[in-house]
C-alpha cells in the first residue's frame, strides 16, 4: 500500500489510520544518548499518550505534570535547543515537546541534563496523538519551528500546516493563545498563510523586522543557522487563536 493511502475505518486497536511521514531513527546513538533515553525519558513522559497505552483516549492530567503553571506545546523540537531555552527563560511555565525522531529526543535529554530544567515533558511520537489526549482549550502557546518542508508538490499534504493537524491543534489551544511558526521555505510560508487562518487563527501582521519585538525570547537554532548558511531567508509568523 502506498504511504500516501490509508484503509477505510480504524486500526484494529481502535486508533484512526494515520500516515506517519518522517524518520523515527537515524544514525546510531552514542552510548551517552542511549543512557539518557534509558534513564530519563520515562520520568519525563506526560502520561499515556499512544493508542496502545491509552485506547480510551482519556485526557492527560496537566495539573499533575505542572501544577497550576501555564502549559506550552512545541511540535517537533528537533535537537531541543529552543525548548530548553524556553524552559530556562520561563521557569513558571510547563512545556510539552513532541518529536518522533528518537535521535532528536536523545539530544534534548542531554540538553535537559546540562541545563537542569525540570518544567518539561516529552512525548517521543506523533503530535496528533498528543492532541487526542490534551484537554480542550488547555494550551497557552504553541510552536512549530522549521518543520519538515516536504518540498515536492505531491507531498505538500504531508506538511503540518494542513487542516488534519491544524484543527486538532486549535481545539487544544485556549482562546487568545499564540501560535508561532518559523520556516525558511517560501512555499511553506504561502501554505501557512493560507491554511492557518482557516483553522480559527488570526495572523498578527508583523513586518520582517517587527517579529523580533514579539519573539524577543528567540534563540537561533541549528535549522535557522543552516538556512542562513545556505542563503535562504527565515520567516517568522505569529498567529492568535480566535475565541
Amino acid at each position: 500500500m502506498s504511504d500516501d493511502k490509508k484503509p477505510e475505518g480504524n486500526h484494529p486497536s481502535g486508533a484512526p489510520w494515520r500516515n506517519f511521514y518522517g524518520r523515527f531513527k537515524g544514525k546510531g546513538l552514542r552510548d551517552s544518548q542511549q543512557t539518557y533515553l534509558d534513564e530519563d525519558l520515562a520520568k519525563l513522559s506526560p502520561g499515556k499518550v499512544t493508542w496502545e497505552d491509552n485506547p480510551t483516549r482519556e485526557n492527560i492530567d496537566l495539573k499533575a505534570l505542572f501544577g497550576d503553571k501555564p502549559v506550552w506545546l512545541e511540535v517537533g523540537f528537533g535537537g531541543g535547543e529552543h525548548m530548553v531555552h524556553q524552559a530556562k527563560t520561563y521557569p513558571d511555565v510547563g512545556i510539552i515537546g513532541c518529536e518522533p525522531y528518537i535521535n532528536g529526543v536523545a539530544m534534548l535529554l542531554g540538553k535537559i541534563r546540562e541545563a537542569g530544567v525540570s518544567n518539561v515533558a516529552i512525548h517521543p511520537g506523533d503530535a496528533r496523538d498528543m492532541f487526542d489526549v490534551l484537554p480542550e482549550q488547555s494550551i497557552d502557546k504553541a510552536f512549530l519551528l522549521y518543520p519538515d518542508p516536504w518540498p515536492k508538490k505531491r507531498h505538500h499534504r504531508r506538511r503540518f500546516v494542513t487542516q488534519e493537524h491544524l484543527e486538532p491543534l486549535a481545539k487544544v489551544l485556549k482562546p487568545g493563545a499564540i501560535f508561532r511558526v518559523a520556516t525558511d521555505i517560501e512555499d511553506y510560508v504561502r501554505q501557512t498563510m493560507e491554511e492557518v487562518p482557516k483553522a480559527g487563527f488570526e495572523w498578527l501582521a508583523e513586518s520582517a523586522d517587527d517579529w523580533r519585538n514579539s519573539w524577543d525570547d528567540w534563540i537561533s537554532t541549528r535549522y535557522e543557522q543552516k538556512a542562513l548558511r545556505e542563503g535562504r531567508t527565515p520567516h517568522y509568523m505569529t498567529f492568535r487563536r480566535k475565541g
